[in-house]
């Protein structure tokens, strides 16, 4: 007998006979040779476990059958007796839960079925088959699950779900989303280390190490907070955050000894109270996954609404704390999401448009995500991670009434500047204090100094002042009213600024995401207040119906009202934005990291569109050629932007001042020259020049002698510095930095770490890291070689084989991109290799070739002979160079990329491919 196929499955793919029904499939498969041995020796030779999809028609088919609606497990009996599924089968468990692999995919199957109206619940548990239902033939049944994924049906065509699909498919190409088989690994090796069975063996002192000890690295806290390898990745919803009294006990670290209580009050416990509390944890986990245990498969609001209930009063000390929900959660993943706060659910499922429960409703929460994941085919994992990414930053809700007492209106300022405001301009500036108590009272003091204001009233207007100034965050959305009517949806971009004189001098940047007119449906006790946060609990409506209008604004363009637009000056994005937010901050920064990362580039391109913005209050690729040539300069006259490159002999006298000779009638003499930075300083301080900003870009900074080209001006750059005045040692003349010249320098880590950076440098410049990003490369496919792959897998070896500072020597992405465009064929891709990559890898190597050899491989280096192959770049279009690429990761030539590339070029394989596509075309 030949050697049998390994199951089912695999009898479907190599007969390629997947698009079969299920039943079809195992009539084909029964009468094999590979059966017939599995079921002989494995005993599963005669059907595997069937998938949720296996199951649609089957699962139609019984109600059809049936003359009444049938309960969950009636409807279970009659699939079982359609499909004759094996006792075998019948028996196996899915995961931690009591219910049963099948019952749980059936679930899945009816809630397809449900969402196409081909069946319908008629009341809690029972289902029966709807009029559409029974005019679906097999074939249209098979294709309801691509049909609901893409909108095709009633519950997919909302546009959140596209984004979450369209999201998780680009997560899942990048890595960032686990194939199921992997994930369902860590959740085994979870419940192996820390599930009840195991947590009852335990007691004593080896139970309270085991459960709370952080400083035991295989501990549950420690696991649930900190550990992130190999073995376990960080990904299933963070805990981190406060201290470790969260836990309700922890071993302080100075003493040894066992703490509760609360941060400023803290009780120390003996040995025996903290294992009493360990124990007490044990019983409410061990009673909380007997709970879960319960969920039915496809448990309705109901049955969350019963777990929330039973969870609150019999786990109370475990189930409402975050660590507590993570590991339920990593229990059971099927049942429970993986936002383990109940305002980030309650955040998030604003975010998908849905009404979140009220109080503390975590549990009940879970049926939300459950939901929407299973109605998109995926898991609630892939769905909280693909949430997180598309809304990585929490925020909050804010309205914002845009008349100044009630009477003068700045909601046209507010709108052409770029800002929210508010009055109050007797208060003086109010950066530097908190929303709390203390600053409050000193911001009422300064109210109640008005004749007009009673106490209590200059309270509730205190409050309010630090509301705006301090309690409001960047990226929180600010709903900015007349009343309850919404003029305008604002994101904050910044901080707090004072503007002294003016009537509304209190104000925060911000981006305009909508200026479309609605009304708030629910606004009750929002309205007369300046501003107020928006809480989830009782103005759901209004968020829900402010979100709404952002997406459907995002997806089809509708954001902004008639003629109107949003600024184009303020926050980037991006790079730029974390650029940006750094010099207005410290007014200097600068861009960090290996050769090739494009950091020369990103200094220049933000600088251009800062000075762009700050200056003509738009775009640089917008400007006239006029107006960009006054950013950029030209050959006759300096620019709002210069730039220079630091090295060893650069010095003072180029960079501040000193003496240059020049000859006159014969003679030498010398005279004294401003140097770059002295000059862009002069410039900057004109008062014609008082409301421009100007930027010094310093390529390689670190190749100078830091101490040597600034002198004693160092002092002078530091943003509260900046304006005071200092004598020049040279020209004994008073020198001062203006606060309109910004610095950008860029320094590449494979010359120097920033650790060696002078010190006083570091503590005035802010710092942006920019590592090789091969994702930037997207698809192209080279001769076969994925270039984004093998960029990964040359970094991989570089990391693999150079060891201390391996990370600071990687190769860049903006190597492959010359001008801004990614490489596209052999001959530039050789070029760039031979000239750039290969003598970069020498250098090093420190002519080290049995390295340089591990990392590029013996096709490119001839090891013996202490030499690169020179030979495979004479050539570029032979299979020889594209073999020695292929070479470093033979794999990158089997990635999807790879195939669809080679399918896309046409040639002798593809010549019967094209007959069929011929034949089918002229058939039509």
């Amino acid at each position: 007998m030949s050697k049998p196929l390994s199951s089912w499955n695999q009898f479907a793919q190599e007969k390629r006979l997947e698009g079969l029904p299920f039943e079809k499939i195992g009539e084909l498969w029964k009468g094999t040779e590979g059966a017939k041995w599995r079921e002989e020796h494995l005993g599963d030779g005669a059907m595997p476990m069937p998938t949720y999809d296996a199951l649609l028609w089957p699962g139609l088919q019984a109600l059809k059958e049936s003359n009444q609606p049938l309960n969950i497990q009636e409807h279970l009996a009659a699939v079982i007796r359609l499909m004759d599924i094996p006792p075998r089968l019948q028996r196996i468990m899915h995961g931690n839960s009591e219910q049963t692999e099948v019952q749980y995919r059936l679930a899945w199957a009816r809630t397809y079925l449900n969402k196409a109206g081909a069946i319908e619940n008629v009341d809690r548990g029972i289902w029966r088959c709807t009029p559409f239902g029974e005019t679906l033939s097999q074939a249209e049944v098979m294709e309801i699950p691509a049909k609901v994924r893409k909108g095709d049906y009633s519950g997919g065509e909302s546009p959140v779900y596209d984004r979450i699909l369209k999201t998780v498919k680009e997560l899942e190409g990048r890595g960032d989303i686990l194939p199921d088989d992997v994930r369902q690994g860590y959740y085994d090796l979870f419940r192996e280390k820390f599930g009840p069975d195991v947590l009852m063996t335990l007691d004593g002192e080896e139970l309270l190490s085991y459960m709370h000890d952080h400083s035991n690295y295989d501990s549950l806290v420690y696991w649930l907070e900190f550990k992130n390898d190999a073995e376990f990745p960080a990904i299933f919803g963070s805990i981190a955050g406060g201290s470790a009294l969260k836990f309700g006990i922890y071993r302080r670290k100075e003493t040894g000894k066992w703490m509760k209580g609360h941060p400023t009050k803290q009780v120390e416990l003996s040995i025996d109270e903290a294992v009493n509390i360990a124990k007490m944890h044990r019983e409410q986990l061990i009673r909380g996954v007997e709970l879960l245990k319960q969920m039915p498969a496809d448990a309705d609001a109901e049955d969350y609404r019963k777990l929330e209930e039973a969870m609150f009063e019999e786990t109370p000390d475990v189930a409402y704390k975050a660590w507590g929900h993570k590991y339920f959660s990593l229990m059971f993943p099927d049942i429970l999401d993986d936002f383990h706060n109940f305002q980030l659910q309650q955040f998030h499922l604003t975010k998908l448009l849905l009404d979140p429960p009220k109080k503390d409703g975590r549990y009940q929460a879970a049926q939300f995500f459950i939901s929407v994941a299973q109605v998109l085919g995926i898991h609630v994992h892939s769905l909280t991670v693909a949430l997180n990414h598309l809304h990585p930053v929490w925020h909050s809700y804010w309205r914002l009434g845009t008349k100044l007492g009630g009477k003068q209106d700045i909601w046209e300022d507010m709108k052409s500047g770029g800002y929210i405001a508010v009055g109050w301009s007797d208060v003086g500036n109010l950066e530097g204090l908190a929303y709390n108590r203390k600053d409050i009272a000193k911001v009422k003091e300064r109210l109640s100094a008005e004749d007009s204001k009673t106490p209590q009233h200059a309270g509730n207007q205190a409050s309010q002042l630090l509301n705006f100034a301090a309690g409001t965050k960047e990226n929180d959305i600010v709903f900015v009213s007349d009343g309850h009517h919404v003029r305008g949806i604002a994101k904050i971009t910044g901080a707090y600024e004072y503007h002294p004189g003016s009537e509304f001098p209190h104000r925060k940047p911000v981006d305009w995401l909508s200026l479309e007119e609605w009304d708030m449906p629910v606004w009750k006790g929002l309205v007369p207040s300046t501003i107020r946060a928006i809480g989830h609990e009782k103005y759901s409506g209004t968020l829900i119906e402010a979100e709404r209008r952002l997406l459907e604004g995002e997806i089809i363009g509708k954001g902004h009202g008639p003629g109107s637009q949003p600024p184009t000056h303020q926050k980037l994005v991006g790079i730029p934005a974390r650029i940006q937010t750094i010099l207005e901050r410290k007014k200097q920064a600068i861009l960090f990291g290996p050769p090739g990362t494009g950091k020369t580039y990103w200094a220049m391109d933000t600088a251009r569109e800062l000075a762009a913005r700050s200056n003509f209050n738009a775009s640089f690729d917008n400007l006239s050629s006029d107006e960009q040539t006054i950013i950029t300069g030209s050959d006759e006259k300096f620019g709002l932007i210069r730039t220079c490159c630091f090295h060893p002999e650069y010095g003072y006298e180029n960079f501040i001042e000193g003496y240059a000779p020049t000859e006159k009638n014969g003679q030498v003499a010398f005279h004294l020259e401003n140097g770059l930075f002295k000059q862009i300083c002069i410039d900057a301080a004109r008062p014609e020049n008082a409301n421009l900003n100007f930027y010094l870009i310093i390529d390689e900074i670190n190749r100078g002698d830091i101490p040597r080209i600034f002198g004693e001006l160092l002092m002078l750059l530091e943003a509260d510095k900046r304006g005071l005045s200092l004598t020049l040692p040279i020209s004994k003349k008073p020198f001062k930095v203006p606060e309109n010249v910004f610095l950008l320098g860029t320094m590449n880590t494979a010359d120097r770490s920033i650790a060696l950076l002078d010190t006083a440098l570091r503590r005035r410049f802010g710092f942006v890291e920019l590592m090789p990003e091969p994702d930037i490369l997207e698809d192209t496919v080279i001769e076969g070689i994925p270039l984004r792959l093998w960029l990964k897998s040359l970094n991989e070896r570089i990391r693999q084989n150079i060891g201390h500072d391996a990370r600071n020597l990687q190769i860049g992405h903006a190597y492959f991109m010359p001008g801004g465009k990614t490489v596209s064929t052999m001959r530039e891709f050789a070029r760039i290799l031979r000239d750039d990559i290969v003598p970069l890898l020498e250098e090093y190597c420190y002519e080290d070739y049995g390295l340089l050899t591990r990392i590029l491989g013996s096709a490119f280096i001839d090891e013996k002979g202490w030499r690169v192959r020179q030979d495979l770049f004479d050539s570029p279009d032979s299979d020889k160079l594209v073999k020695a690429l292929l070479a470093l990761n033979p794999e990158i030539a089997t990635s999807d990329k790879s195939v669809e590339a080679e399918e896309d070029t046409p040639g002798e394989d593809n010549e019967e491919e094209d007959t069929e596509i011929e034949d089918e075309a002229n058939d039509v």
